[in-house]
């Protein structure tokens, strides 16, 4: 007898292929059959009539590392239908930790609820495995965190010596479960690093055959630059590259997005593995500290904040040639909203037009105002921007090998998440894809769509039972109404839960039932090996 049969559902299975109307059986925590189960017997059975049965949501590029500690049901991505995170991207990750002090300001959502009291990487995976989790997660080891360890805050290039101990800490940290490696090249410590350094690390990540996950060191006025970087480690490294948010942003000419793809077909063709992902959304969020230049960072969080007192200083931070966004430089600040404070919730959602004409200040001295006034908790402070054009997004969707992601962290509304927003996408990416840009624009079929967010990334992950709705695959699944699921989050309200996400299994077990949360966090670890 099987345990749970989905009945009569439209069966999305994340290959790609047309859906049909069929059961699914389960069994533990595993697919027993998918077909016609009329004459089978179950423990329960979920009529999935006028309803989608897919694979569970796999968001391949997050920075959930810590906010899974500090609430581990992940609420914000069950209730999308999301079962699988990949965290530690950007080249930010937990672990490994040599100087916690040191490691805690490049942790994406630190909280000092949460002691950092592990060291390996391995003792992170124990330490989230410890959790009751309402999601699976596999983590990538970051170069950034990687680097403080060895260099601290230096903002230079890495010694011999010193990219030797990188690579002795890149190869432990995938020797104790971590699923890739990631790098953070227009953050601080990551902008610092030369490209030998970053060969070699990524010559480490090929031994072990793993992806490299890169968030590239520029995107606009030199994108060619940074993703021709990116693809040259593929080729020179023999590494499986992953590409983050792909699209390139404000400040690349009209052809970059056309151009970056070519460019990647060009080094496909050399034999090499490129992959590449994108949020489905024009609006993106970073923290608000990556406005300044490198050197603002010596010395760690008490000379920084030193150096934002000091009004000459301040003067020679704002003359930063190459700010993340170069929406600052052009100073388009109706297109920069504040979305996280701890100090000023008050200006969230505001943009930075709004915030310098209500404290009567240019915005740029806003920005640094509001950063020294976050003190030691600034590097939590985020913000959003219109990134992309609405043109060089569909382009990039239209790439049938286009992964979509969320670029976020794990939220809830309630507890010691309750009063944190991260980005756009928090609560209803999956939505925005399925509603918006399958069921109202026709951007893709919905199978199309299921694809990109299930055995797209399980196959850049290199796990072949995850992401599938097919005999002996993990019983991760999302029925969900086509109809009626939609994205009810925008820049002022950003978390709401979607409409239209009915039920939702992690491993066998009911996360979601009926649209309503259940108690269960049934999520696991998945390491490498």
């Amino acid at each position: 007898m099987l345990d749970t049969i989905i009945k009569g559902g439209l069966v999305v299975d994340g290959s790609g292929q047309p859906g049909r109307v069929a059961d699914v059986g389960l069994e533990g925590d595993r697919i027993a059959a998918v077909g016609d189960l009329k004459d089978a017997t179950a423990g329960e059975t979920v009529d999935a009539t006028g309803l989608v049965v897919a694979p569970g949501f796999i968001d391949l590029h997050t920075h959930s590392d810590f906010s899974l500690l500090v609430n581990g049901a992940a609420e914000s991505q069950v209730h999308q239908g999301v079962t699988f995170e990949v965290v530690g991207n950007c080249g930010h990750s937990c672990a490994p930790v040599v100087d916690a002090e040191a490691v805690k300001h490049a942790i994406f959502g630190h909280r000092d609820c949460v002691p950092i009291d592990w060291h390996g990487f391995g003792q992170y995976l124990d330490r989230l495995e410890a959790q009751a989790l309402g999601v699976n997660v596999a983590a990538l080891v970051g170069h950034g965190t990687i680097r403080l360890n060895v260099l601290g805050g230096a903002q230079r290039a890495a010694s011999p010596d010193e990219v030797t101990a990188m690579e002795r800490l890149l190869d432990g940290a995938l020797e104790e479960g971590a699923i890739g490696f990631t790098t953070g090249l227009e953050y601080s410590p990551g902008n610092s690093a030369r490209v030998e350094e970053i060969l070699a690390l990524c010559q480490v990540a090929g031994k072990h055959d793993v992806m490299y996950a890169t968030h590239v060191r520029n995107r606009d006025y030199f994108y060619e630059q940074g993703f021709g970087e990116a693809l040259a480690m593929a080729r020179r490294a023999g590494v499986k590259l992953q590409i983050s948010h792909i699209t390139p942003k404000f400040g690349a000419p009209p052809h970059a997005t056309e151009h970056t793809m070519e460019m990647i077909r060009w080094t496909r063709e050399t034999g090499a593995d490129v992959g590449f992902d994108m949020i489905p959304h024009e609006w993106g969020p970073t923290t608000m500290t990556a406005v300044l230049p490198p050197w603002a960072f010596e010395g760690g969080v008490t000379k920084l904040l030193d150096r934002l007192r000091d009004p000459e200083t301040r003067e020679r931070l704002k003359q930063n040639p190459l700010p993340i966004w170069k929406l600052v430089p052009a100073g388009h600040w109706d297109k920069l909203v504040l979305f996280q404070s701890q100090e000023n919730a008050d200006l969230t959602g505001l943009t930075f037009a709004e915030i310098g004409r209500r404290r009567g200040v240019h915005p740029y001295d806003a920005i640094l105002d509001l950063l020294l006034e976050e003190g030691e908790g600034l590097y939590n402070v985020t913000w959003v921007g219109e990134l992309v054009s609405t043109s060089d997004l569909l382009m990039t969707m239209h790439e049938p090998d286009c992964g979509l992601i969320s670029d976020t962290i794990t939220l809830a509304p309630y507890g010691e998440l309750g009063d944190v927003k991260w980005a756009p996408s928090s609560y209803g990416w999956t939505a925005r894809v399925l509603g918006r840009y399958v069921r109202d624009e026709g951007v893709f079929t919905l199978e199309e769509a299921v694809h990109r967010i299930t055995a797209l990334p399980a196959s850049r992950l290199g796990l072949s039972d995850r992401g599938a709705l097919r005999e002996g695959a993990f019983a991760d699944v999302t029925v969900f109404d086509a109809g009626t699921i939609t994205d009810l989050s925008d820049l002022k309200a950003p978390n709401i839960y979607p409409s239209g996400i009915r039920h939702v299994l992690v491993n066998g077990r009911f996360a979601m039932r009926d649209g309503e949360r259940t108690p269960v966090n049934a999520g696991r670890v998945v390491r490498r090996h």
